[in-house]
C-alpha cells in the first residue's frame, strides 16, 4: 500500500487541520495510507517578538518546504493566510479546500463576558498579533489599546484568561471553530469593523511544482468558489506588495456569476486608510481541460481542473483593484507604515 507523507507544524490547530485535509483525502483514496510528519517551524520557535518585526515573508512555511524540498514529506497543509503570494521556485498549491468562516473573533477575559469591543471600558488592552487588526480597530474603537500577543491559540488563551493584563483577544474564527472553542467567541468582527487576512479561513496544500503525481492527488480538494476568492485576493496582496509588515484587509463574496472584492490599506495607528470595491464577472462551468502550459500557477496556485479563464479573470480583478488603490495614493500609506514598523 502507498504511504503519502504529509508534513505539518506542530501546533494543535495545525495537526487538527491536517487530520481534516487527510480524512478528505482518505475518502478520496480509500486505498492510500497516510503518514504525519510533524515539525516546528521559524514562527513556532520565535515568541517573544511580534510576526511582523521578524521580517520574514515565510515565518510559518519554510522549515516544511524545505522536507518537502528534500523529499522527506510529500504534500504539506498550511493555513493560507500563511503562504506567501510568491512561493520559492519549485513548489506550488496544488488546492485550495473549502473555506471555513474568515471573520476576525473576539474572545473575552471571564470577567468582560457579555462585552462588545465596543462597550470595554477605556484604556483596555487587547491582545493581537496582527497589524492588519489593530490597525482597523484602533480607528473603530479608539478607546481601546492594542498589544501584540504571540504563541499558538492555547498559549494566547491562557495567557488571556491566566494574565489580567487583557481583557479580550483577537483570533481568526476559523481556527476557534477547528479547535471547539466555538463557546469562547464573544463577538464576531463584521467587514465593517474589520476585514479579514487575504486567504484566511481556508486551508492550502503544498507540493513540489514537478510532481505530477501529487498534484492530480490533492486536485480534488480544489474548492472553485473558495480557489476563485483566495486567487483574486492574494493577487491584490501580491500587485500591493503587502506582507506581514503592513495592514492589508480583503473582503470577497461570490453571487449570481460576480466575484466582489473589496480591498483595503491602512496606516499602523488605523488613521489612513483608503478602501475600494470592484467586481468581475467570472464563469466557473465551462468545464474544459487546458493544454500543458509553461507556467500553469497563478498567485502560486495550480488548479488544472478549475476553468483557466475564471482563474484569470480573478487574478485580473485583484490586480484591478490594487492599482486602482495604488494610483489613489495607497502606496505612500504602506511606505510611512512599512518604515514606522521597521523603525520600531
Amino acid at each position: 500500500m502507498r504511504v503519502i507523507r504529509v508534513g505539518t507544524r506542530k501546533s494543535q490547530l495545525a495537526r487538527i487541520q491536517t487530520d481534516s485535509v487527510m480524512a478528505m483525502l482518505k475518502a478520496f483514496y480509500p486505498g492510500l495510507q497516510f503518514e504525519i510528519v510533524a515539525m516546528s517551524t521559524t514562527g513556532d520557535k520565535i515568541l517573544d517578538t511580534a510576526l511582523s518585526k521578524i521580517g520574514e515573508k515565510s515565518l510559518f512555511t519554510k522549515e516544511l518546504e524545505h522536507a518537502l524540498e528534500k523529499n522527506e514529506v510529500d504534500l504539506v497543509v498550511h493555513s493560507l493566510k500563511d503562504l506567501p503570494t510568491v512561493l520559492p521556485p519549485g513548489f506550488t498549491i496544488g488546492a485550495v479546500c473549502k473555506r471555513e468562516n474568515p471573520y476576525d473573533a473576539v474572545v473575552f477575559h471571564p470577567k468582560f463576558v457579555g462585552k462588545t469591543l465596543e462597550t470595554l471600558p477605556e484604556k483596555s488592552v487587547v491582545g493581537t498579533s496582527s497589524l492588519r487588526r489593530a490597525a482597523q480597530l484602533q480607528r473603530k474603537f479608539p478607546h481601546l489599546e492594542f498589544k501584540s500577543i504571540r504563541g499558538n491559540l492555547n498559549t494566547r488563551l491562557r495567557k488571556l484568561d491566566e494574565l489580567q493584563e487583557f481583557s479580550a483577544i483577537i483570533l481568526a474564527a476559523a481556527g476557534l471553530q477547528r479547535m471547539g472553542w466555538q463557546h469562547r467567541v464573544g463577538q464576531i468582527l463584521h467587514p465593517e469593523e474589520c476585514m479579514y487576512a487575504v486567504g484566511q479561513g481556508a486551508l492550502g496544500v503544498e507540493v513540489r511544482a514537478s510532481d505530477q503525481d501529487m498534484l492530480d492527488l490533492v486536485g480534488v480538494l480544489h474548492d472553485p468558489e473558495t480557489l476563485l476568492r483566495c486567487i483574486a485576493e492574494r493577487a491584490f496582496l501580491r500587485h500591493l506588495e503587502g506582507g506581514c509588515s503592513v495592514p492589508v484587509a480583503v473582503h470577497t463574496a461570490m453571487k449570481d456569476g460576480q466575484l466582489y472584492l473589496t480591498g483595503g490599506v491602512w496606516s499602523l495607528d488605523g488613521s489612513d486608510s483608503m478602501q475600494e470595491t470592484m467586481q468581475a464577472t467570472i464563469r466557473v462551468t465551462a468545464q474544459h481541460e487546458d493544454g500543458p502550459e509553461d507556467d500553469p500557477q497563478l498567485v502560486g496556485i495550480t488548479a488544472r481542473s478549475i476553468p483557466r479563464e475564471a482563474q484569470l479573470a480573478a487574478e485580473n480583478l485583484g490586480i484591478s483593484l490594487a492599482s486602482l488603490l495604488l494610483n489613489k495614493g495607497a502606496k505612500n500609506i504602506l511606505d510611512v507604515a512599512r518604515q514606522l514598523n521597521d523603525a520600531h
